[in-house]
């Protein structure tokens, strides 16, 4: 957010000898952002105008984004793709487990041979053997599978990645603002082509305004933050409408004299800049000169 100053110089004097009805003098200014766009492409949709109000957050144009919108299905048909490609463990281990009981149970049968003397301790070897070697292969192939379904689960989440960083650029086709506000200027029109940084309107809070206004070192004493105080809306004429204004910020440096300068009587006329926070009923304008009275 920007804060743009219209008016340079505040009146701190009053002229031909008379003194003044002020204590400080400036012009009122509001907070100001100029929206750029997020994206690039066609505007299809810009659906505001100077002078019409926007709310934060709410959508008031839109970005072609319908390249972005295809790689996003190109990229989701590829996960599929990849997920559906997971072996079934269970299935593709289930004859291996099958055969391990068997052995396992033939192992039994001819132990119950072995002890009558029916059968013979080579038997009994050969069987033992045949376990180990279908275990090492169960082992094996359980180990393939589980490195098979991790590369796939890397594989799904590095899409997923993908996907979230298109979301995220076909979010930001949208034109929103990020304050509730006014639209000073509007830069573009739809149809035309934006680019990522490209101005596309300036907004302003004109229901929060401020008054910046400059006192001197002397004054400094008698104000301070958060300091309630009666600001007066100059029209110009006759026309002149008080305020309720509060202290919400004090410079900390002066305005107008060279910080080399640290005379006694130099510090005196140093000015220092002062925002008052002031609530528009909709007269105030910005540049429209102010007046505050402590």
């Amino acid at each position: 957010m920007k804060h743009i100053t219209y008016l340079a110089i505040a009146l701190l004097m009053v002229s031909c000898g008379e003194e003044a009805q002020f204590d400080a003098q400036g012009t009122f200014e509001a907070t100001e952002v100029v929206v750029s766009a997020e994206g690039a492409g066609k505007i299809l949709k810009f659906d505001v105008s100077e002078g019409s109000t926007v709310e934060a957050g709410k959508q008031v144009g839109v970005i072609d984004n319908i390249q972005l919108d295809l790689k996003r299905q190109q990229l989701k048909a590829q996960q599929s793709a990849i997920l559906n490609s997971r072996p079934d463990v269970k299935k593709q281990v289930a004859s291996l487990k099958s055969q391990i009981s068997k052995q396992k149970d033939e192992l039994k049968r001819v132990d119950n041979m072995l002890r009558d003397g029916a059968s013979t301790q080579k038997q009994h070897d050969d069987i033992e053997a045949h376990i180990r070697v279908l275990e090492s292969q169960l082992e094996a192939t359980l180990s393939n599978l589980n490195n098979t379904n991790l590369t796939i689960k890397d594989n799904s989440t590095a899409l997923d990645i993908q996907i979230a960083a298109l979301d995220d650029q076909i979010a930001k086709c949208n034109i929103s603002s990020p304050i509730n506000g006014t639209v000073l200027v509007k830069y573009v029109e739809s149809g035309e082509l934006a680019t990522v940084g490209k101005p596309l309107m300036k907004i302003a809070d004109l229901e929060n305004v401020y008054l910046r206004a400059y006192f001197t070192s002397d004054q400094l004493a008698d104000i301070k933050l958060g300091d309630t105080v009666t600001v007066t809306a100059d029209f110009g004429g006759d026309k002149r409408y008080d305020y309720k204004g509060r202290i919400t910020w004090i410079s900390s440096e002066s305005e107008f004299t060279p910080k080399t300068i640290q005379t006694k009587d130099s510090r005196a006329n140093l000015v220092y800049a002062v925002k008052i926070a002031v609530k528009n009923d909709g007269r105030i304008k910005i540049g429209l000169t102010g007046e505050v009275k402590l």
